[in-house]
């Protein structure tokens, strides 16, 4: 049984890794600074930051060691969520780049919102 749990953590990994690259590419189309490094070939970890503008960073961090979501303004850290809120939080942020790329108001809408 932890043999079969422990591949899936690493294939959750893996998919989460994934979308955080295809994520930091939409960004990055839309105008935000954004970026996803990981480290190694077997996506078993990275870390993805994107700018909103005004001194405003997030960064999402995932290993096997958690995952995190920490929200900075002019170097302060607002916000700082981890495990399921902080995956919330980004499925957030990911819904509304959908959202701003179907009514075309990218910038005002991510800015509205973060």
């Amino acid at each position: 049984m932890f043999l079969r749990l422990a591949h899936q953590h690493r294939q959750f990994v893996q998919d989460l890794v994934m979308n955080l690259q295809a994520l930091a590419v939409v960004l990055e189309r839309r105008g935000y600074p954004a970026s996803c490094y990981t480290c190694g070939d077997q996506m078993n970890s990275a870390s993805f930051m994107v700018s909103l503008g005004d001194n405003h960073l997030i960064r999402f961090l995932v290993s096997d060691y958690g995952i995190t979501w920490t929200e900075m303004r002019d170097d302060r850290e607002l916000m700082k969520l981890e495990g399921a809120e902080a995956i919330s939080q980004l499925d957030e942020l990911a819904n509304l780049v959908k959202q701003s790329m179907q009514t075309d108001t990218g910038s005002k809408t991510l800015a509205k919102k973060y």
